[in-house]
């Protein structure tokens, strides 16, 4: 896949901006086909073709390992709709995360790129400002990281509730940095979490189609997450926020 990309950057003319739009929108079906894979995509399939995508943009390490901020805030529209599946109980995560992703958006025309992003709060000494964008960055990075965990979790058991699942995934991702209010509700709210089979039903995948993308996107996006994290911390910024 990411010798693919090579090629068809290389080949391509245009910015960068509309190569890496080019190969998104060319690269799911012709990779769903040549994997004998049903290209009828479903939520979670979307998700994972999406971060797949992205995943090969940063193994290429094209255009200084920059990654394109509409090419991300696209593939992270669609977690989204995982939030949804989940019901009441991710309600806040959903809201969070969506307004997060929606301020990236507003800010593709004036700063093409992740790196650029967090360059331009470097100057105006204000990275840890409530609203900026790289603390919304930071906020979607660990969106991402929730459902990467829970997806994690859900593939190691067999329970029929996700409570456990879930509850760890939070734990792990988003209550070190969520107030003491927001984690009562959150914890709250695990108990209206739907069922195993209620959840496959909501995403429209079977069992083995489920841990088939759920796999997928754990492995797109653990480079995703890792490659968001040191573009913190080679500019010495911790991560303890």
């Amino acid at each position: 896949m990411a010798s693919k990309l090579r090629s068809l950057l290389s080949r391509s003319g245009g910015s960068f901006k509309e190569r890496s739009e080019s190969f998104v929108k060319s690269s799911i079906t012709s990779r769903r086909e040549e994997d004998g894979v049903d290209t009828k995509l479903t939520p979670l399939s979307a998700v994972a073709d999406a971060f797949e995508d992205l995943c090969a943009m940063v193994n290429a390490g094209s255009f200084d390992g920059d990654l394109d901020l509409k090419s991300f805030c696209d593939a992270c529209s669609l977690v989204s709709v995982l939030f949804t599946c989940l019901g009441t109980a991710f309600k806040f995560a959903e809201l969070e995360y969506g307004a997060k992703v929606g301020g990236l958006k507003g800010a593709i025309k004036t700063h093409s790129t992740l790196n650029r992003i967090i360059d331009y709060d470097i100057k105006q000494g204000t990275v840890r400002t409530q609203g900026s964008l790289t603390r919304q960055l930071r906020r979607v990075r660990q969106g991402i990281d929730l459902i990467s965990t829970l997806f994690k979790n859900f593939l190691n058991s067999d329970d029929p509730s996700l409570k456990e699942a879930a509850s760890s995934a939070y734990a792990k991702t988003c209550a070190p940095y969520h107030t003491w209010a927001v984690r009562t509700a959150a914890s709250a709210g695990m108990y209206a979490l739907p069922t195993r089979e209620q959840l496959l039903v909501k995403l429209n995948e079977t069992h083995e189609s489920a841990e088939r993308e759920m796999r997928r996107f754990i492995k797109a996006s653990d480079p995703i997450i890792e490659y968001i994290d040191k573009l913190y911390t080679k500019r010495n910024i911790s991560l303890d926020w």
